[in-house]
């Protein structure tokens, strides 16, 4: 027969620091892991398509049109 292996030698628990950039967390850690910098979802813009048009430097500051008034 196969050996088994000795569940008292498994490491009981396990100890991981992740930074969540909320100091110290007193008493809801699941809370703010979730709401943490590290689960933002990022809203990436769109390199091809809808929403993808730059307007160009050369037109930065300008007004949309002229003010002949």
């Amino acid at each position: 027969m196969a050996k088994r292996s000795n569940p008292a030698s498994l490491p009981e628990e396990t100890d991981i620091q992740v930074d969540v950039g909320r100091g110290q967390i007193k008493d809801n850690a699941l809370k703010a892991m979730v709401t943490s910098k590290l689960y933002r979802a990022k809203v990436e813009k769109a390199k091809k398509g809808k929403g993808s048009f730059r307007r160009n430097n050369k037109h930065k500051g300008k007004e949309p049109y002229s003010k002949a008034a």
